[in-house]
């Protein structure tokens, strides 16, 4: 009997564990939100940059106006990924969002799991990182050589980085098995 009783207590112990554990994942929609804020943030920050473009296009210089609008795609390529990051994130480590058959669901969103996000995400870094080193090589001008040394070599570590997640990535999904 006591024996019976022992079970029934650690049966009830370990599903209140697994819901507690389980549900903590809920924890991460705060964060999710706050990353919504910060792209807010950049929408009016590229705001701010598209009319400094648009009232200065009459006194600007070709490379000015080329750096505003490589910041401006730089804005973009981040919020890009920010978009990445909170949907694809939401969907994997917190719930479903049930888009199936929403004319605007994403392509990717179907087939997204934590290494298709690590991957999607490091592409996207690259990205960012090469316009910050096109930004840079366009005013070296103004930049120390060690500086555009060191971004160099940071872009070519982003850009070793991905290559190893998307190599990682294959291998683990073409196991036998196929499990990760």
């Amino acid at each position: 009997m006591a024996t019976s009783n022992r079970s029934k207590i650690a049966e009830r112990r370990g599903k209140v564990l697994s819901t507690v554990l389980f549900g903590s994942r809920w924890l991460q929609v705060p964060l999710y939100l706050g990353l919504i804020i910060a792209q807010c943030v950049y929408v009016v920050h590229f705001m701010v940059e598209l009319v400094h473009l648009v009232t200065g296009t009459m006194t600007l210089n070709e490379e000015s106006i080329m750096l505003i609008v490589l910041g401006l795609i730089d804005v973009v390529m981040i919020s890009n990924l920010l978009i990445m990051v909170i949907v694809g994130g939401y969907e994997t480590f917190v719930s479903r969002l049930n888009l199936e058959g929403h004319p605007d669901e994403p392509e990717w969103l179907s087939h997204v799991n934590a290494n298709v996000l690590k991957v999607k995400l490091a592409t996207a870094i690259i990205g960012i990182s090469s316009i910050h080193l096109l930004k840079s090589f366009i005013n070296a001008h103004n930049m120390d050589e060690k500086t555009l040394l060191w971004q160099t070599i940071i872009h070519t570590a982003f850009i070793v980085s991905a290559i190893s997640i998307a190599y990682i990535d294959r291998l683990m999904s073409s196991r036998p098995d196929g499990h990760a």
